[in-house]
C-alpha cells in the first residue's frame, strides 16, 4: 500500500542561521525535533501560527533562531516553497486616527502585526491608496494627504514581507489623494484624485516596481477623484461613485495600457457601482454598501448588475469596508476589523456565453479579538508567503 504524503517535503541545504552555529548546534545533539528528521520538523515549525512564535521559541535555542524574527520565518518559507494567502489589513484608531497594519493568516485565522509605516506627519487614513503584488510578497502605499492641512503626498512606501520591513520608494511625479491605482501586469498606475486645495486631478501614471521610477501616461481627460477602481481584463476601471443627495450620475473612465487611451465608462456599469469592487472568475463583482449591503455582479453583455444568490453580509459586518479577494474567496473587513469570508460558486445556466453563468455566495464569519474593537479598516491587501 501506498501512501500519499500530507505534506511535501523540500531537500534544501541552507542552514537555519549561521553555519558555524548551525554545527555547533548539531554536534551537541539538538535537534528541532526529538525523534524527527530536521527537515521534517521544519516544515512542520514553518506552519506555526506568527501569534504562537514568542511562546514556541522558548522551547529551545533553535526554535528561537528560526521563530525568533518575521524575517527568518517568512524567509525560509519561501525557500521551501510555502505560499499561503495573509491578509494585510490598513487600519486606524477611530479616537486619535494613529494608523496601523494588522495581518490575518487565513489558513489559521489568526492575527498579528507589523512594523508601523515610516510616515512623519499626520495623515489622512483614507487617502492613500494601497496595492499589492502579492506572489512577490510586497505592498505599496502610495499617496495621501496631511490631515487638517488639505496638502496632498507624494509619498511611496514598500513592504516586504520576507523582510518584514517598510522601504521608502521615489517619489510620485504628482501629489495626490484619492485616486485610483491598480496593477496590471505587474505594473503599478495611479490617476485621478484630488490635488491642493481639493483640486480634481486629470493626470496619470505609472511605475515598474523593479526600477521604481514613475513615468507619465495619457490623462483621463477629466478631472475626477475615485470613490473606488478595479482592474477587469487587463484594463483599470475607475469611478467616482455616488455622492449624496445624488443629484449628479457618477462619472467613470477606463484606461487600457496596450494602447494608452482612456474611453467613457458604460452607463450601466458606473451608475451601478455602488460599494467597494472585487475580480474574481474574471468577472466584476461590487459589496454594495446600500442593497442591505447584497453581493451583485456586472453583466457586460447587457449593461447590468445582478444580485448574487446567498445571504448578505453578516450583521458583524459593520461600514466602513475594505474588500479583497483570493482565488473564489472574497474577504470583507469591517469597523472592529471583523472579517466575511465569501466563498463564490459559479453555476453555468446552459450555453458557453457570459450572460449564462450565475452565482452564488456563502458567508463565514471571522471575528476579531477585543482589543480591535476601536480600529476602523482603510484598505485590505492580500500577499502570498
Amino acid at each position: 500500500m501506498t501512501l500519499s504524503p500530507k505534506f511535501r517535503l523540500a531537500a534544501i541545504q541552507s542552514p537555519l542561521l549561521d553555519p558555524s552555529l548551525e554545527l555547533e548546534l548539531s554536534l551537541k545533539g539538538e535537534s528541532l525535533i526529538p525523534g524527527l528528521p530536521d527537515d521534517v520538523a521544519l516544515n512542520c515549525l514553518l506552519r506555526l501560527p506568527v501569534k504562537s512564535h514568542t511562546t514556541c521559541r522558548a522551547v529551545c535555542r533553535r526554535w528561537y533562531q528560526l521563530l525568533g524574527s518575521k524575517e527568518r520565518f517568512f524567509t525560509r518559507r519561501k525557500e521551501l516553497g510555502f505560499h499561503d494567502p495573509w491578509l494585510f489589513v490598513f487600519a486606524f484608531h477611530k479616537c486619535t486616527g494613529k494608523i496601523q497594519w494588522q495581518v490575518l493568516d487565513l489558513v489559521h485565522f489568526s492575527w498579528h502585526s507589523i512594523p508601523a509605516m515610516p510616515c512623519k506627519e499626520k495623515v489622512c487614513p483614507h487617502g492613500f491608496r494601497c496595492v499589492s503584488i502579492p506572489h512577490e510578497g510586497s505592498l505599496y502605499v502610495c499617496g495621501g494627504v496631511v490631515s487638517d492641512v488639505d496638502c496632498p503626498l507624494n509619498l511611496v512606501l514598500k513592504y516586504e514581507v520576507q523582510k518584514n520591513r517598510w522601504t521608502v520608494m521615489k517619489k510620485m511625479i504628482t501629489a495626490r489623494s484619492f485616486f485610483a491605482s491598480g496593477v496590471i501586469d505587474g505594473m503599478i498606475y495611479v490617476a485621478g484624485g484630488n490635488s491642493t486645495d481639493l483640486f480634481e486631478l486629470n493626470s496619470a501614471e505609472v511605475m515598474d516596481p523593479d526600477q521604481g521610477i514613475w513615468r507619465p501616461v495619457a490623462s483621463m481627460g477629466t478631472n475626477m477623484a475615485s470613490y473606488d477602481a478595479a482592474v477587469v481584463n487587463g484594463k483599470l476601471l475607475v469611478t467616482e461613485g455616488w455622492f449624496w443627495p445624488f443629484y449628479v450620475v457618477p462619472r467613470g473612465q477606463i484606461y487600457d495600457p496596450r494602447t494608452d487611451n482612456w474611453e467613457g465608462m458604460a452607463t450601466g456599469l458606473r451608475e451601478g457601482w455602488t460599494g467597494s469592487s472585487i475580480v474574481v472568475y474574471g468577472h466584476l463583482f461590487v459589496v454594495s454598501e446600500h442593497e442591505r449591503t447584497k453581493l451583485k455582479v456586472y453583466d457586460t453583455s447587457t449593461d447590468c448588475w445582478e444580485a448574487v444568490e446567498g445571504p448578505p453580509l453578516p450583521e458583524q459586518i459593520c461600514k466602513p469596508f475594505s474588500v479583497n479577494c483570493c482565488d473564489c474567496r472574497i474577504y470583507v473587513v469591517g469597523r472592529n476589523l471583523h472579517v466575511a469570508v465569501g466563498h463564490i460558486s459559479r453555476l453555468k445556466r446552459g450555453s458557453s456565453s457570459e450572460k449564462n453563468w450565475s452565482f452564488s455566495v456563502q458567508w463565514q464569519l471571522v471575528n476579531a479579538p477585543e482589543f480591535f474593537s476601536d480600529l476602523t479598516p482603510s484598505s485590505a491587501q492580500v500577499l502570498f508567503a
